[in-house]
């Protein structure tokens, strides 16, 4: 089994055979993001895999810099500025400032500029009725403008056509007899066909942009890895982590806009099962942002929706998952004031911190933890580059700032630490648990060097550092399964009279999955689910679990009973009194399939590591203190390492602060905890 992790610094790779895990991490590349995965499947070697299960931020980090390829959007005429207007929300940030603009839109960065949203003459009522048939001549005119403009792609997104979808179907015959088959199309009526119209729209437009993204991309890498010998199945990952033959994922690919932040809360989950940990605050910390997610008695939190920015919304099942701008990258810059500043800014992949000696020249937290001494200049990723220490000197000493140099630095380790602690902290609040409950799974290349620090902020119960902690959201694509679904959007209020008509949807949805998976499906159980609200109110609760057998007059009071369960769950209230309407119905299909397998070792008593030499901190506290360092390999369950101390590994680095002690668990896990003592 391999898996792999595209990111926008490294490409994570990582190679399960016969019980031993090999990994590799390669600088990703913007001009051949391909290449970079074929380079850590040949490393390790894809003959005999089973699976190439993929995750890949290339589409992501597209949108968020609007590099994008020139797309056109075909919508009922008089709804072109459905992408400018949004949902007309405000971030609570800006709740009270005048001065807030939309960064998304014509004004800032719209995905389709408005000379290519064209108006087609037509028009569906919300019952799926005709009010005014589709005009063929006007259309021909609006493609034609959008083929001379040199579209390469076209959404169509016309008003209820989640109803009725007879005029998407045929603008599309449209397109391809004006424009030909090189134009990509998505039509909303299969891409998305939910209610809400700009999320709709929204989740078009996506979608024939990542059409275009990765067609090419996965074309490629399906020859290149064949070249390579691999006869597997090749898989991309969804927004919650799940797999889909990349053949399929490719026929809606906006389901895989967001998939690597999910697959590390998969593999925290996974690992959590097996050392007992049920209750995970997650932290993956990259070289750009830390993505925080968690998951509550072995379940992560699951949306029908997610937001790539402040309300650019993209209707796809997706893990919970909330960032903030501070990673091994993040750059410290000066305040208008003169203090110290760390991210939202990056230095990316290419230069890349100061200390990569890449060109770089603005100061970084790799560069500070470089000079504090946790890292190991030659031993950076693997070896693969030896850090340049006199680097990073010139970046922090460049910085206009009266703040001596020595506090320049802590500071940035500290502040980088402050900023997780906030994000994780947010987290918890907002679903209302107990933090003191739960262990805080920290992964990413420099989850180890920084968050067992957040110890000191937070009154968590421990830390936890994965094995491999760089390649863990890798190992999360082993540790998760295929998963297929249909879903229909209705606004139906429940009751013994449309008790009927909703088992009519859920039974064609079924069909059709049933359909398509032939007899993979066989003997396969359909799960099914709805988002549903009280009437009156303009959101949903979502996945609401719908028991199995027909749903009839009878039982659809059980339906209506698990709804009120679910919301009473989510948001601590419960009103029987008023009545349920359903708004989205969906089934789905879990393939299972071959996962990463954590044996536990025997249960040993701890007892004091070896250390295997010892090296200088400075700068975290008036005078440089002695650290022991470990070799992470070298260390077997039970094995105990007081801080202050460094656990070095090929890939990534782990610092234990002083008063904190790290214990080897019977998975190879590092459980950090405050010392009593200390």
């Amino acid at each position: 089994m391999i898996g792999v992790d595209v990111g926008g610094t490294f490409t994570d790779v990582v190679s399960i055979r016969d019980g031993r895990v090999e990994v590799t991490k390669v600088p990703s590349s913007r001009t051949d993001p391909a290449g970079s995965v074929v380079e850590g499947a040949r490393r390790l070697g894809v003959d005999g895999s089973a699976v190439f299960n993929h995750a890949s931020t290339m589409g992501l980090n597209a949108v968020l810099e609007r590099r994008l390829p020139k797309v056109g959007l075909l919508t009922t005429e008089g709804f072109r500025d459905v992408l400018d207007r949004g949902s007309v929300h405000r971030p609570l940030s800006a709740q009270t400032d005048p001065s807030w603009r939309r960064t998304f839109g014509d004004a800032a960065r719209p995905l389709v500029p408005r000379y290519l949203r064209r108006g087609i003459v037509q028009r569906t009522t919300a019952d799926g009725g005709t009010l005014v048939e589709l005009d063929e001549q006007q259309a021909r005119h609006e493609i034609g403008i959008l083929g001379r403009c040199g579209v390469a792609g076209i959404a169509i997104c016309l008003i209820n056509a989640y109803i009725d979808d007879r005029h998407e179907q045929r603008l599309r015959e449209l397109v391809r007899e004006e424009l030909g088959d090189e134009v990509e199309v998505s039509i909303s009526s299969a891409t998305s066909p939910l209610a809400k119209e700009y999320e709709r729209a929204s989740t078009t437009v996506v979608d024939v942009v990542m059409k275009l993204l990765f067609s090419e991309y996965a074309g490629q890498l399906h020859t290149d890895l064949g070249e390579l010998g691999f006869r597997g199945q090749l898989n991309f990952a969804d927004c919650a982590a799940n797999l889909l033959p990349w053949e399929e994922a490719l026929e809606r690919p906006f389901r895989i806009l967001f998939a690597g932040p999910a697959a590390g809360t998969v593999s925290s989950g996974h690992l959590g099962a097996a050392i007992g940990r049920r209750d995970l605050l997650c932290a993956d910390v990259g070289g750009t942002s830390t993505d925080v997610s968690i998951i509550v008695d072995g379940a992560p939190f699951v949306q029908n929706t997610f937001e790539i920015e402040h309300d650019l919304i993209i209707n796809a099942l997706s893990t919970e998952v909330s960032s903030v701008g501070a990673g091994g990258g993040s750059l410290v810059t000066v305040s208008s004031s003169g203090g110290l500043l760390v991210g939202p800014g990056s230095a990316g992949a290419d230069p890349g911190p100061a200390c990569y000696g890449r060109g770089g020249i603005r100061p970084t937290v790799t560069d500070a933890a470089l000079l504090i001494g946790i890292l190991d200049p030659a031993g950076f990723a693997g070896g693969e580059f030896e850090l340049d220490r006199d680097a990073a000197v010139r970046a922090f000493e460049s910085l206009e700032t009266p703040v001596p140099f020595e506090e320049r630095v802590r500071t940035a380790y500290r502040l980088a630490v402050a900023h997780m602690a906030e994000e994780i902290l947010n987290v918890a609040v907002r679903h209302g648990v107990d933090i003191r409950d739960f262990s805080l799974m920290a992964y990413g290349a420099a989850g180890g060097m920084l968050l067992p620090a957040a110890l000191e902020l937070l009154p968590l119960a421990e830390v936890v550092i994965p094995p491999h902690p760089g390649l863990f959201s890798a190992i999360g694509l082993l540790s998760t399964d295929q998963v297929y679904y249909e879903a229909e959007s209705a606004y139906v209020v429940f009751g013994a009279e449309s008790a009927e008509g909703i088992d009519a949807v859920y039974r064609r949805m079924e069909q059709k999955l049933r359909e398509r998976l032939g007899s993979a499906a066989d003997g396969l159980p359909v799960r099914r689910s709805f988002d549903g609200r009280l009437v009156g109110q303009s959101w949903e609760t979502p996945f609401v679990a719908v028991p199995e057998g027909p749903i009839t007059a009878e039982s659809i009071q059980g339906v209506v009973a698990g709804f009120h369960d679910t919301y009473e769950r989510r948001n601590g209230n419960r009103f029987d009194a008023f009545p349920v309407e359903g708004v989205t119905y969906r089934v789905e299909l879990v393939v299972p399939s071959e996962k990463v397998d954590y044996t536990p070792a025997p249960a040993v008593e701890p007892f004091p590591a070896v250390p295997e030499g010892t090296s200088t901190l400075s700068f975290l506290t008036p005078e440089p203190v002695e650290a022991e360092w470990f070799t992470r390999s070298a260390l077997t369950a039970g094995a105990t390492v007081t801080g202050p101390a460094v656990i070095r590994e090929e890939l990534s680095t782990t610092f234990v602060p002083a008063g904190q002690q790290a214990v080897v668990g019977r998975c190879g896990e590092l459980i950090i905890t405050s010392r009593s003592d200390a």
